[in-house]
């Protein structure tokens, strides 16, 4: 499902209600340093037709033009999200446009909140960590505990380490949402034992303000995944609700 505008909907979202996306990559492309085998927007490869970013002044345009829109016809929004088709963050512009992002949700929107959703492989360079710090929902993902899981999975670009992006994210100090999609595939099961508890003890060591837990929704790239429904990821989580942590689920019925 690809985005054809930088700035979309607003669209209903199950995790941010009624939300105003900003894609801040190809509108006619995918542009992804992840190749998750669960991407909505399907494989990378099958989304190289379109290779232009949009800069930070047309993002700055299009999302002032859209918020007046917005506010002449009195309809209120909850969230401005940055999604859109692969990894905001690789957009070189990206700290300017979160600062210009902040300034025009103050003047036409202030109770919206400022949201990113980021697959956290760029949190270790400087001037991410800080812009993604000033946004009121850093939406993070660790999908499993291990590099092995990840490259399962995710399909990073190389160079991918799960380790420096746990050190990275140690640095919001738990002041950021953690994200995880749970689904089971013929050779992988995030239910399983090891997987559970290895992804659990990450999350006691970043412990985020709160924890998203989610699964499939639409159609996957690859086939043959299984999703979750939301008492089976409720009694999987179970001891880290008991621990005190503040965990969103959503998913099948």
């Amino acid at each position: 499902m690809m985005r054809e505008e930088t700035v979309f909907g607003p669209i209903h979202s199950r995790r941010l209600g009624r939300s105003l996306g900003i894609n801040l990559l190809p509108t006619r492309g995918k542009l992804c340093n992840f190749d998750c085998i669960y991407c909505e927007c399907g494989w990378n490869r099958d989304g190289r037709g379109d290779t232009v970013l949009p800069t930070a002044a047309k993002v700055r345009a299009d999302l002032e033009n859209k918020l007046m829109e917005l506010m002449l016809e009195g309809k209120a929004i909850d969230s401005i999200t940055f999604s859109g088709d692969g990894e905001p963050t690789l957009n070189p512009e990206f700290p300017r446009i979160i600062d210009d992002t902040l300034f025009l949700r103050d003047a036409y929107c202030p109770g919206a909140k400022v949201s990113v959703l980021s697959n956290a492989t760029r949190v270790h360079i400087p001037e991410i960590f800080e812009a993604l710090r000033k946004v009121d929902n850093p939406i993070l993902k660790i999908d499993a505990p291990t590099d092995g899981l990840v490259a399962r999975i995710n399909q990073p670009a190389p160079g991918y380490s799960l380790a420096r992006v746990i050190e990275a994210l140690e640095r919001f100090e738990g002041n950021f949402v953690l994200q995880t999609m749970f689904l089971k595939s013929k050779d992988f099961d995030s239910a399983s034992p090891e997987v559970l508890n290895g992804w659990m003890d990450i999350v006691r060591r970043l412990k985020p303000r709160q924890v998203m837990v989610y699964t499939l929704d639409r159609p996957t790239p690859e086939p043959g995944l299984e999703a979750f429904s939301v008492e089976k990821m409720r009694t999987l989580v179970q001891p880290l609700i008991d621990e005190g942590f503040s965990i969103d689920i959503k998913g099948k019925e």
